[in-house]
């Protein structure tokens, strides 16, 4: 796990200045505090910044092959480089005992269908000197980010985007577009980012620049999830399969020349990631949760405990505090370069820089709500269509997923999301299902309630609904179930994941997500809907595969709340003057962009779990640190 940057000049023979690369490396720095190296070659530049997880004492980079036709910089694990290694070892002489040498070779001998081999989490960049051309890719899944800039001049690009400013050729404005898709789902959609100008490679792509001809990047895209449903195979075979793809991507990802731990919530992710770990290495694994003083709708570390026991680890715990919000959410914004998708960034944090005290690598169970279907709205979105059914007396197609004598079972899971229910029904009442699922998504009931009118034009949500639709009804993906599921893995995930890479790579711990093995990703694409979420019944599939290995309190469960943050208790308590400070201090006013009457009355009144004020703070924040110029004080704070 590391941080990566490169520069390519193509208008000129302009030599990059490795000033220019070493800044840039400086900037993510936390990426990597176990070493640093560039390459140079003319109008070429690439660096990096290693956090040494495999083969620690040759697998420094910029890395080339044998005759250093080609140089790579890297970011990631391949969970699997042991077998390719084995499969090269007879034509290629290799240097190191590392991962990313299995990739130069590899690419060295396929090109692009290089990446189809790959089991792992990766975004790289490969230099043929011999063709002047550069070739950057990202994992299937983004779970390694990969931010890039172009203009007439240079390509640049790096692991996060504050480094693409630290280089000093391109500084940050304001994206619009951006601004609106982060204030409705707290994430944007597709390559764009908050800042002009500034895009994401987007998971399963590659790029493809060709610095001699002076072509723009070239987009690819290698790997895209398809819904090929297959109704002749048995359930318990696909339980069977999925049970031994879940132990296998638990065993590869334990790879690694430094200690291995995990993060444990109590929910039956974690839960059974930490048990199979733990199974496959024996005593000694440490785990690590994290809980609030503030209600037992905070607290989950009872069943966390409960699974550290069953598992034999040992377990660690903290208890971050609103002081240490205060304390440490400005720079947290910072560090995520973009608005974080929701508040579990700030338990996070601290889980991890606890996990960093004992380990250098830990898994963690992110992933599970979006392929097991999880989330409580995919309950509330089919209940709707029951309930149209029975009225109008149709069935939602994909063999009955859902039926009325089937979902009533599960409607307790519901208990505690009243204020959803409210709000989702409170208008639109059996639209078209993409219509209702948008809904579902959009973190803000009326944008204009909190925001000024003068950031919309009319027709801004109409399009930004169409962008939506574009993703939610994937030709592929028949059933509500699979759009709902295609719309949150293409969207919310990789948001998700980026919160999981900061909140790690900012105390220098490597995150591994076991879950997302794309094996277990395309296995699920084919599962029945029917069968993976049989009378709305969360998680059953993943819990008929790992039942076994679990305690039975914690393989019953369904009343697991994720990582939920006090917020709105606090902001009526301790976190009231500095909230206030904030969102109506006079920076806030004097951008022109908050109805400040409505945001000092939601400080006041946010309802529990709610995620309008964390997204209003979460701006603010972000605007301060990159749009006001504040992180560049964040930058001498933590020199």
């Amino acid at each position: 796990m590391c941080g990566i940057c490169g520069i390519v000049h193509q208008q000129n023979d302009q030599p990059v200045d490795q000033q220019t690369l070493l800044a840039m490396m400086y900037a993510m720095r936390h990426r990597g505090p176990d070493g640093e190296g560039t390459y140079l070659d003319g109008a070429v530049g690439l660096g990096h910044r290693r956090l040494a997880i495999i083969d620690l004492e040759t697998g420094q980079q910029p890395m080339s092959n044998e005759d250093q036709s080609l140089w790579i910089t890297y970011n990631g694990e391949i969970y699997n480089y042991r077998e390719l290694r084995a499969e090269l070892e007879n034509r290629h002489v290799f240097a190191t005992n590392s991962d990313t040498e299995v990739i130069l070779h590899l690419y060295e001998e396929q090109g692009a269908a290089c990446l189809e081999r790959l089991n792992g989490m990766f975004a790289f960049a490969i230099w043929d000197r011999r063709e002047r051309r550069l070739f950057a890719a990202r994992d299937r899944l983004g779970i390694k980010p990969f931010y890039w800039h172009y203009d007439d001049e240079r390509f640049i690009f790096a692991s996060e985007i504050k480094a693409l400013f630290a280089a000093g050729l391109h500084q940050p404005e304001l994206d619009l577009g951006g601004l609106q898709e982060n204030i409705i789902f707290q994430f944007c959609l597709g390559e764009r980012t908050m800042f002009r100008d500034v895009f994401r490679l987007e998971p399963g792509c590659f790029l493809v620049l060709n610095a001699h001809r002076g072509e723009k990047p070239q987009i690819h895209r290698y790997w895209e999830l398809q819904y090929q449903i297959d109704t002749t195979r048995p359930e318990a075979e696909f339980i069977e399969r999925l049970r031994y793809l879940l132990i296998d991507a638990v065993r590869l990802q334990l790879r690694a020349d430094v200690p291995v731990g995990a993060h444990l919530s109590g929910g039956i992710d974690s839960s059974a990631i930490v048990c199979l770990a733990s199974e496959l290495t024996g005593n000694g694994f440490h785990s690590f949760t994290g809980a609030f003083d503030d209600g037992p709708e905070y607290d989950e570390s009872r069943f966390a405990r409960q699974v550290s026991e069953f598992a034999r680890t040992i377990h660690h715990e903290i208890r971050p505090t609103a002081q240490d919000f205060i304390e440490v959410i400005p720079h947290l914004i910072y560090m995520m370069d973009e608005p974080a998708a929701g508040p579990g960034l700030f338990p996070q944090y601290f889980v991890s820089k606890l996990a960093q005290e004992h380990v250098k690598v830990v898994l963690g169970g992110q992933g599970g709500d979006e392929l097991f279907g999880g989330y409580a709205r995919y309950l509330v979105a089919y209940l709707e269509q029951v309930l149209k059914g029975v009225i109008y007396g149709t069935q939602e197609q994909g063999n009955f997923v859902v039926t009325w004598e089937n979902i009533a079972s599960n409607l307790d899971m519901l208990r505690s999301y009243q204020p959803l229910l409210q709000s989702f029904w409170r208008e639109g009442l059996f639209g078209a299902k993409d219509e209702r699922y948008f809904r579902l998504v959009t973190r803000v009931e009326s944008p204009t309630s909190l925001y000024s009118g003068e950031i919309w034009k009319s027709d801004d949500r109409d399009v930004m609904f169409r962008n939506f639709q574009e993703i939610f009804n994937h030709p592929s993906a028949r059933s509500y179930f699979d759009q709902m599921t295609q719309f949150d893995i293409k969207t919310l995930l990789p948001a998700l994941l980026q919160v999981e890479d900061r909140s790690s790579m900012s105390v220098s711990l490597e995150s591994r997500v076991p879950l997302l093995d794309h094996r277990i990703v395309e296995l699920l694409a084919t599962m029945p809907p029917s069968i993976r979420f049989q009378g709305g019944d969360s998680k059953r599939i993943f819990r008929e595969a790992v039942g076994n290995k679990l305690p039975r309190s914690i393989r019953n469960r369904h009343d697991k709340m994720g990582f939920p943050v006090p917020l709105n208790q606090w902001a009526r308590g301790p976190l009231k003057s500095f909230l206030q400070d904030i969102l109506l201090g006079s920076r806030a006013r004097q951008r022109g962009i908050y109805h400040i009457d409505a945001i000092e009355s939601l400080i006041l009144s946010e309802r529990g779990f709610g995620r309008e004020l964390w997204g209003v703070l979460c701006l603010e924040l972000w605007l301060r640190a990159y749009m006001d110029g504040d992180y560049l004080n964040q930058e001498l704070r933590i020199a």
